[in-house]
């Protein structure tokens, strides 16, 4: 028997009916996920995302290296997130070994763990993390502590640099979290080319450095830099200009020698 009108109307409606249901499925959050837009970079993170590019980039990540810096013999190893640093010297016949990971400071005099009062922890700890600190830049730039601004741009020895400024949260910022940084990135190579400070520890002060012997090692950049001092309380935006008039007073170099890439 021939089907009538209605049930051929009524067996349509059922089928669109479950096309459409098949076809409106729930989204499940995976999907939402990687539907959603990136999130667009500020202008500070893209200059310092092409800064760590240009001064080794991704190679910092597990970066193993050794240099020499005022006699002493300082090695870092990057994992990651995770890294050791070291500092090596010989005074008065005694080699004294500081270790510095994530968690802890040790030190170790002619093979002996010595006992350190937290005050020793924190100097100690504070002075190799400072000579890494600055022998690795711009690559702990990145650490989660680090406030970034840009600071607009200023011209040098006739060649314009984006300038970024550097505060630190106190939490994971360290002993020094308080202090304040400049570094002026070249626009044409993408390099550190100046760095200033001000500084509060002790009496304070404030620092310019400039850079000088860059040199590639296995893919990291490292260079020195001739070390100025200006008044105390100089802002660190004028500093170009005093380095330029000749107004600021060389305090010292700070090189790093002997630098290998240990395996």
């Amino acid at each position: 028997m021939k089907p009538t009108t209605k049930l051929l109307k009524s067996g349509l409606f059922l089928f669109l009916l479950t096309v459409i249901c098949f076809s409106c499925k729930p989204i499940n959050n995976t999907q939402i996920e990687q539907v959603k837009p990136a999130k667009e970079l500020t202008k500070e993170a893209k200059i310092l995302a092409r800064t760590i590019e240009a001064h080794g980039g991704e190679k910092y990540n597990t970066a193993h290296y050794e240099f020499v810096f005022r006699s002493k013999t300082y090695t870092f190893k990057n994992d990651n997130s995770s890294y050791i640093y070291s500092a090596n010297f010989t005074k008065d016949g005694n080699t004294t070994i500081d270790v510095l990971t994530n968690d802890k400071l040790t030190r170790t005099v002619n093979g002996e763990t010595v006992e350190l009062s937290p005050k020793q922890i924190s100097g100690y700890t504070g002075s190799l993390n400072s000579v890494i600190y600055f022998a690795t830049l711009p690559h702990k730039l990145q650490d989660p502590a680090v406030n970034l601004k840009y600071a607009g741009t200023q011209t040098i020895k006739d060649k314009i640099y984006d300038v970024l400024e550097i505060t630190f949260e106190e939490e994971g910022g360290g002993s020094d979290h308080d202090d304040e940084f400049h570094y002026w990135v070249n626009q044409k190579t993408n390099l550190i080319d100046y760095l200033a400070y001000n500084y509060r520890v002790g009496k304070g002060g404030v620092r310019f450095r400039s850079a000088y012997n860059p040199r590639n090692v296995d893919g990291i950049h490292f260079q020195d830099y001739v070390n100025y001092k200006a008044e105390l309380g100089t802002p660190l935006a004028e500093l170009p200009k005093l380095f330029e008039a000749g107004a600021l007073k060389k305090l010292s170099v700070i090189e790093s020698e002997k630098i290998r890439r240990l395996k």
